[in-house]
C-alpha cells in the first residue's frame, strides 16, 4: 500500500540573514516525499511542473519515490516562489509569486495510485484537495490535510465541506484561532474537531506542536538549534516525516500519533540546518535516530 502525496513541486529562490539562492528545488510535495522517503518506502507524489523543471526530478527519483503523478506540461513554467526571511527568521516578505502551470492544476491520479491508504493532501485549493478525495477509488485508511489562512479568507466553504472528509488536519496556531474564532487553543480544537477531523495538529513554529484528539492532548517540544539557515519547507517536512511514521508503524491511534510528530519534528529540524531540500538529500538513519534521541531526552523526566 502507498502513501500518496498532493502538492507543489517547485522552484524557490531564498534570502535568509545567512545568505541566498538563485533558483533552486522547492515545493510542498518535495519537501514532504523527501522526508517521508527515509520512513517508508512507497512514497508516491501527485503534482505539476513545466518542462523548465527538467533533470531536477532526479532529486525525487533518487529518493524511490514515485512521479508518475508529476504531470509536465509541454512549454510550460514550473510554480516559482521568491521569499526574503526578516532576522527573527520567524516572518518573511514574499518578493515573487508565479503560478505558471500550478494555475490550472487539475490532479491526476494514475492507476497505479489506487492502492492510496495514506494520503497527505498539500496546502493547494480547497477544490483541488477535494477532486483528489473523489478521484480514489476507496477512501484512503488515514487522510491529512495542510491549509492555510488564505483559503479560510477566500474559500472558507469549500474547505469546510474537504474538512468533513479528513481524518487529521495540521495548521498553525494562528490559522486554528482564525478557523475557530477562538483565542484559546485548547477552545479552538474543540470547534474545529467538531468541523469533522479526528485528530488537530497546531504548528508552533520554534515553540513545538500541540496534538488533540480522542479527548487527549500532547504537547511536542521544538528542538533548539544554534542556527537556522532557511526555514523553507519544514512545515511539509514535519508533515511527510509524519505521515511517513503512520505509514511504517500501520497503526492509527493517539500514542503512535505522539511519536509521529516527534519523528515529524525531528525531519523539519534537519530541513531548517541548510538551504532548500540539500539536507533532506543525504541524511542517514543513523542521524535520524540520533536527533530522535535527542527530542526524546528534551522532555524526558523522573518525578519521586
Amino acid at each position: 500500500m502507498s502513501l500518496v502525496i498532493v502538492g507543489t513541486v517547485a522552484f524557490d529562490a531564498i534570502e535568509t540573514p545567512f545568505g541566498k539562492t538563485d533558483k533552486i528545488v522547492g515545493g510542498a510535495a518535495t519537501f514532504a516525499g523527501l522526508s517521508a522517503s527515509y520512513l517508508y518506502d512507497n512514497v508516491k507524489l501527485v503534482s505539476v511542473i513545466g518542462e523548465d523543471f527538467g533533470d531536477n526530478i532526479d532529486i525525487i527519483k533518487a529518493k524511490g519515490i514515485h512521479v508518475e503523478g508529476i504531470e509536465v506540461v509541454k512549454g510550460g513554467k514550473s510554480f516559482f516562489w521568491s521569499g526574503k526571511y526578516h532576522n527573527d527568521m520567524n516572518s518573511r516578505d514574499t518578493l515573487v509569486t508565479e503560478l505558471n502551470v500550478l494555475a490550472d492544476f487539475d490532479p491526476k491520479i494514475p492507476a497505479s495510485y489506487q492502492d492510496c491508504e495514506y494520503l497527505l493532501l498539500g496546502n493547494l485549493t480547497p477544490q483541488v484537495q477535494l477532486h483528489t478525495l473523489e478521484r480514489l477509488k476507496e477512501q484512503p485508511k488515514l487522510v491529512v490535510l495542510d491549509t492555510m489562512n488564505f483559503w479560510m479568507d477566500v474559500a472558507l466553504e469549500d474547505l469546510k465541506k474537504v474538512l468533513q472528509k479528513v481524518d487529521v488536519l495540521t495548521i498553525n496556531d494562528e490559522e486554528a484561532r482564525q478557523l475557530s474564532g477562538e483565542y484559546s487553543l485548547v477552545k479552538a480544537s474543540e470547534k474545529i474537531l467538531q468541523m469533522g477531523p479526528k485528530y488537530l495538529i497546531i504548528k508552533k513554529g520554534e515553540h513545538g506542536a500541540l496534538l488533540f484528539g480522542e479527548g487527549q492532548i500532547f504537547s511536542a517540544p521544538a528542538l533548539p538549534l544554534a542556527e537556522v539557515f532557511d526555514p523553507t519547507g519544514a512545515g511539509d517536512t514535519f508533515a511527510g516525516g509524519f505521515m511517513g511514521y503512520l505509514a511504517k508503524v500501520k497503526s492509527i491511534n493517539f500514542t503512535n500519533m505522539k511519536n509521529a510528530i516527534i519523528y515529524g519534528s525531528a525531519m523539519a529540524s534537519f530541513c531548517v540546518e541548510k538551504f532548500g531540500t540539500e539536507r533532506l538529500k543525504d541524511l542517514t538513519q543513523e542521524e535520524i535516530s540520533a536527533r530522535i534521541q535527542q527530542f526524546v531526552s528534551l522532555s524526558k523526566f523522573d518525578i519521586a
